[in-house]
């Protein structure tokens, strides 16, 4: 195991396109830090570059207390985990286990033994005679996983390793994962797009876009805490509900509703205009929680969706869309592009409440929400950055 320190790193690909620009990161020794943001952001080019695959533009790496910046990937002594597994077709699990052990001209007695302890912690020993094309998705995927294990390297390093896995089958192998984590204490940096995976995997979480790290936290501080609006617009399913507001004697009034907030947030901004965030979490139906003394608004149901333990409440507000390019670049699809909202239809904001299950509320029925401005989040316009509580 080892800590991985990251200084000042750059990747410029031709004349011009930075995929990774500045980026420093200190990775503590068993740490599991995840690297998440949208298509494009450069979370795989930065994962390729710890990883010898993929050559610095400027800046340095350090594994443990070794520079490895100009070392090639093989004397790095990380194990790798992609995607696609990249397995051997025409070999069987044990032979896929040992080939690395093989190449490396490792004792074969000491081979035999690291291969038969991985396959027992995965639970591949009934399968080791049988070839990739017999084994099901989450198999091979646990025989990749092995293989990196049997190296017993420095650090993991996994590029979207469940994406190809259906849902159910993804949220096995996060468990199976962190199980594994917690057993061998490997440093592991993760690559994935999915912010729930982050979130769930995550000792410490890296949102990133366009190259540039936006932050570093665990995984409650970004939800709770976020630095700017795409983090706050990034993190979070569904996420977090964002709108204009001004700020005037004490409350923020935004779509016809005022609300009251502390005297001192907003000291500063009294008469300005501001961004609002909430939460979908932060907005209860009154008719199952009652008002717990907390303001309310009132609001029609445009659509209700139905989760089991809890119900999406989809409604508009009477103002526009927040048309921000830090919530615009977080609200994209795998392949980068916007993703339309249907908010954009009507000219007014779309908001969404993730209420308790037991509520009534149908759609075209009006429903009260409480609300908490305690947890508000509020951004500059200006900047985008999280306005800070004032003391």
């Amino acid at each position: 195991m080892a800590s991985i320190t990251l200084a000042n790193v750059y990747k410029v690909f031709g004349s011009e396109v930075i995929a990774v620009n500045n980026v420093t990161l200190d990775i503590v020794d068993g740490e599991f830090l995840v690297l998440v943001g949208p298509s494009g952001c450069g979370k795989s080019t930065l994962l390729r570059m710890i990883a010898g695959l993929e050559e610095l533009t400027a800046g340095e790496i350090s594994i443990g207390d070794r520079q490895v910046t100009d070392l090639p990937s093989k004397d790095r002594d990380v194990a790798m985990v992609f995607q696609n597994y990249a397995l051997y077709p025409h070999m069987t699990v044990e032979q896929n286990l040992g080939f690395g052990l093989r190449l490396r001209k490792e004792d074969k007695v000491e081979s035999a033994r690291r291969v038969a302890d991985v396959a027992r912690i995965l639970g591949l020993d009934p399968l080791m005679k049988r070839r990739p094309g017999e084994l099901s998705g989450g198999q091979r995927q646990r025989v990749a996983m092995g293989r990196a294990m049997v190296r017993e390297p420095k650090a993991f390093l996994m590029d979207e390793p469940l994406s190809n896995l259906d849902a159910k089958l993804r949220v096995q192998m996060r468990s199976e994962l962190s199980r594994l984590h917690e057993r061998l204490k490997t440093t592991t940096v993760y690559v994935t797009h999915d912010q729930v995976e982050a979130m769930t995997l995550g000792d410490r979480v890296v949102v990133m876009r366009d190259g540039v790290v936006q932050q570093v936290d665990t995984p409650q501080n970004l939800y709770s805490r976020p630095v700017n609006l795409f983090v706050a617009a990034f993190i979070g399913s569904p996420p977090m509900n964002l709108v204009e507001a001004t700020v005037a004697d004490g409350r923020v009034n935004f779509a016809g509703y005022s609300l009251p907030i502390e005297p001192s947030r907003l000291n500063g901004f009294s008469g300005e205009s501001v961004i609002l965030g909430i939460r979908p979490a932060d907005l209860e139906d009154c008719a199952v929680w009652g008002t717990n003394n907390l303001p309310t608004i009132d609001v029609v149901a445009e659509v209700t969706e139905e989760l089991g333990s809890e119900v999406n409440v989809i409604f508009s507000i009477d103002a526009p869309p927040l048309h921000s390019e830090e919530a615009q670049a977080a609200a994209t699809d795998d392949a980068g592009d916007a993703v339309p909202l249907l908010a954009e239809l009507n000219d007014k904001a779309r908001f969404c409440a993730r209420v308790d299950s037991r509520s009534p509320v149908r759609p075209g029925s009006t429903i009260t929400l409480s609300v908490d401005p305690a947890r508000f989040h509020f951004f500059d316009p200006a900047t985008g950055r999280a306005i800070p509580a004032t003391n």
